[in-house]
């Protein structure tokens, strides 16, 4: 499928245009339903933009993000291996304030009283709900890797919330002596987007073929298996071949401590110096999600049919903070959950239809120039969870032309979502 602006917005049809005819709110006292939205992602966004359009007024939506730009983890990869600008992983949410009303708070949602229905800003004060969106996507856990902690970020940055962090990883590989190390730590399942850290690879890989030859890339791995991972180490071997070592569990890749001060990564009680520590510890829902106490274990429970919460229907939690099934935790993803939700909050609080819930997701990943890949499904509800309907996966073999077409596609899929997400 030629991903581009009209094909990816095509498939939204069924949940946006909810209906022709003029809303009807059914608040009890008059005034209008309140739709609280905490993250600003690829979740939150797009529920914030889908609610306030396809209620044509008739739902006061205020979404709270603390940042006034947001820069996208997906394709930050890119920007490692010299594919995009920073820049162009930046959008603002202005235009979800001027074109559709949304009322945009930009601080720290930092509580929830489910009693009161209302959400605590670090600021001081309250915001009132009738219903709440949580997207804050993921936190990391403490602990999880020994000698690493957001305490040392600097020093061994995680780049897996993409901004500042991804710039600092940029900078280190570029500071990297001729014929340094770079070590990453990857996450065990699950995790934010699975391919993510082998795209990652990759692109550090890029860089270094080009501008630092002799350099070597490490990666401790606890997971046995990882996503896209025969057509990833068909890549490696194609176009950096010597350069990358993987050392999975079976060797020590679950047994990892660092250094940050000595800059030291310990596999197994083997130490090595690194020039370049990218360490992405396990992962859990976001902090708001754990202090609403709307969580079981790492992540939060919530119906496929809606995304609301199964301890709070009043609430839903969309993208990487839910355990919703069989879909990845990705951007995509995300994005698919918040018009399905949208469309069940639109349809709560007006004489509106609600649609089937359907989803879908779409992985794409670049090994190097124009050699790109993908993994996608299809999704429907179930009682059980979201379950996926049928899936495909580039082949290795694939020729430079099927390979180049994958990459302008995900191109074209950045346009369309960036765009689906602030209008």
């Amino acid at each position: 499928m030629n991903f581009n602006r009209r094909a990816f917005l095509s498939t939204t049809a069924a949940v946006g245009a909810t209906l022709a005819a003029p809303m009807i709110v059914r608040a009890q006292d008059g005034a209008r339903p309140r739709v609280v939205v905490v993250g600003g992602g690829a979740g939150g966004a797009t529920a914030a933009r889908y609610i306030a359009r396809d209620s044509e007024g008739a739902i006061d939506v205020t979404l709270i993000e603390p940042s006034r730009a947001y820069y996208t983890c997906f394709f930050s990869n890119l920007y490692l291996g010299g594919f995009r600008e920073f820049d162009s992983l930046g959008h603002t949410y202005g235009n979800l304030a001027s074109s559709y009303g949304v009322n945009v708070v930009h601080d720290w949602a930092t509580g929830v009283d489910r009693d009161a229905k209302t959400v605590r800003l670090a600021g001081g004060g309250d915001v009132p709900y009738d219903r709440l969106v949580l997207s804050p996507g993921i936190d990391f856990k403490n602990g999880a890797v020994p000698g690493w902690s957001t305490a040392v970020q600097n020093r061994m940055p995680h780049a897996y919330k993409a901004g500042s962090q991804t710039q600092l990883l940029r900078a280190q590989i570029e500071a990297m002596p001729e014929g340094g190390t770079f070590a990453m730590v990857a996450p065990p399942n699950p995790y934010r987007c699975p391919p993510g850290p082998y795209e990652r690879v990759s692109m550090v890989a890029h860089y270094l073929k080009e501008n630092n030859p002799t350099a070597r890339i490490l990666i401790a791995d606890p997971k046995e298996t990882f996503s896209k991972q025969a057509l990833f180490e068909d890549g490696w071997l194609r176009h950096y071949e010597g350069m990358i070592e993987r050392v999975g569990p079976d060797f020590g890749g679950g047994n990892v401590e660092v250094d940050a001060e000595a800059m030291t990564l310990s596999i197994d009680g083997d130490v090595q110096n690194v020039d370049v520590c990218n360490v992405i510890p396990a992962m859990q829902a976001g902090g708001i999600v754990h202090a609403a106490a709307l969580n079981e274990g790492d992540w939060a429970p919530v119906s496929a049919y809606d995304l609301s919460s199964r301890l709070d229907e009043s609430v839903h939690i969309l993208g990487d903070s839910a355990a919703q099934g069989d879909m990845p935790k990705s951007g995509f993803a995300a994005n698919s959950q918040a018009k399905v939700a949208a469309n069940a909050i639109v349809a709560a609080f007006t004489d509106s239809r609600q649609f089937p819930a359907r989803f879908s997701n779409t992985c794409w990943s670049l090994i190097d120039t124009d050699d790109g890949i993908k993994v996608g499904a299809n999704y429907e509800a179930s009682d059980e969870g979201i379950v996926s309907t049928g899936g495909f996966v580039s082949e290795v073999g694939e020729t430079d032309e099927v390979r180049a077409e994958t990459y302008r596609e995900s191109i074209g899929w950045y346009d369309a979502i960036t765009e689906d997400m602030f209008g």
